[in-house]
């Protein structure tokens, strides 16, 4: 995995003015302040959205940060936010709904793990070694499997993936998971095979779609927006934060916009228009099985009415769109970078209207 880039404050600013895409530095100075008197809101979204580039003319239609942040509690009933924030529980409650989600093959609590209806006490790592090689020579036809945390897996942190081949060849990598493992609580799931196609923006991630889904107060069901996310650096997971980028989606054709966006402090200012890597252009690139992406999403909405905000991952399979879990408190923020303004987009506008008059 490449070394991620970070930059301090001063290095980015200093990037920004020598940026030959930016704006004039005298709109750089008085847009923030206009974003600051009209949001009453520290404006970092101005330069984390890249509203400083000179393309961005809509910079009132980007909403700030801790505006966004409060959003999703007012609209999810925190009795039933489990459902989601628990990765076990997600899995027990829309596995009933005939819904495609990732198989659980083994689940612990500290030294105590799951595996199908039997349990067992781990005290050692060569008792976690034994399970590992349990699974594999169970499912000959995987090379890996993916660990992540039960709760507090977000931004792909907890997150890790074990190749059929460490075990026995890399039992450092595997001993490091097995003592954070034994110390919290993870699941251990079967790796998803991607569509082909997917494979051309990238391999080396499972590029997953989020979906945000909004229910009115007169039970009506929306899809908001998508954007599919993906690895820049070889990365197993997709985050932006870990070093991925992602791309808006046309809701109607399922096609890419035209521009990619990494994490500005750690990727490049350049806002992509294809992969660095791959050189897979975004535009005009159809995401497969995407109609039936959206029927997931809306179906996994009606499941949990009390719900009613929620960013919802799904990977493309081989035969159809797996959803992988659903988020309670989601960050908007990427939705609001990814569509490109979330104060013009249609259905948010139904979200900001219930607000104003609640």
């Amino acid at each position: 995995m490449d070394k991620l880039l970070k930059r301090t404050n001063l290095e980015l600013f200093r990037e920004i003015l020598n940026d030959p895409d930016r704006k004039p530095l005298f709109k750089i100075i008085y847009e923030p302040l206009y974003l600051l008197f009209t949001y009453r809101e520290l404006p970092v979204h101005y330069f984390s959205r890249y509203l400083f580039k000179k393309r961005i003319s809509n910079i009132e239609d980007y909403l700030p940060n801790k505006f966004l942040g409060k959003i999703p509690s007012l609209f999810n009933d925190r009795k039933v936010t489990q459902v989601l924030d628990n990765k076990l529980y997600f899995n027990l409650f829309y596995s009933q709904f005939n819904i495609s989600l990732p198989k659980i093959i083994m689940y612990n609590h500290k030294k105590l793990f799951v595996v199908g209806d039997k349990s067992t006490e781990v005290n050692v790592f060569g008792d976690f070694l034994d399970l590992l090689e349990e699974i594999f020579k169970k499912y000959p036809s995987w090379d890996s499997v993916i660990v992540k945390k039960t709760y507090a897996s977000s931004f792909g942190h907890n997150n890790y993936k074990i190749l059929r081949n460490q075990v026995k060849s890399d039992p450092l990598i595997i001993k490091d998971i097995f003592t954070e493992v034994i110390n919290s609580e993870f699941l251990f799931q079967e790796t998803i095979k991607q569509h082909p196609d997917l494979n051309k923006l990238t391999s080396s991630s499972l590029n997953t779609i989020r979906f945000d889904t909004f229910i009115d107060r007169d039970g009506k069901i929306d899809i908001i927006s998508a954007y599919i996310r993906m690895s820049l650096n070889n990365n197993h997971v997709d985050n932006i934060s870990s070093g991925g980028c992602k791309v808006g989606i046309s809701l109607q054709s399922g096609k890419l916009k035209k521009f990619g966006y990494s994490m500005i402090r750690t990727g490049d200012l350049k806002v992509l228009i294809k992969h660095p890597k791959t050189e897979t252009t975004f535009e005009d690139f159809t995401i497969p099985f995407f109609s039936r992406a959206k029927e997931l999403v809306l179906k996994a909405a009606t499941c949990m009415p009390e719900l009613r905000l929620v960013g919802w991952d799904v990977a493309i399979g081989e035969s159809g769109p797996v959803l992988i879990e659903g988020n309670s408190d989601y960050d908007i923020s990427g939705n609001d970078l990814a569509d490109e303004g979330y104060r013009a987009n249609i259905i948010f506008r139904k979200v900001l209207n219930e607000m104003k008059y609640s």
